[in-house]
């Protein structure tokens, strides 16, 4: 599964970042960094999801 999360990451970050951790604190900053630019909404949801809680 976190394959496909981290797939998703690269296409949609907000929707991997949401897979992993919900509506929350993460996923609010996934929106921002992705509309501010790709890259870092990709790097932050990689990063979200390789960290596991």
């Amino acid at each position: 599964m976190e394959i496909v999360k981290i797939i998703l990451a690269v296409v949609l970050p907000p929707l991997g970042v949401f897979l992993q951790v919900g509506i929350g604190k993460h996923f609010w900053i996934n929106i921002i960094l992705t509309l501010l630019g790709y890259i870092p909404g990709i790097v932050h949801a990689v990063w979200v999801i390789a960290k596991k809680k």
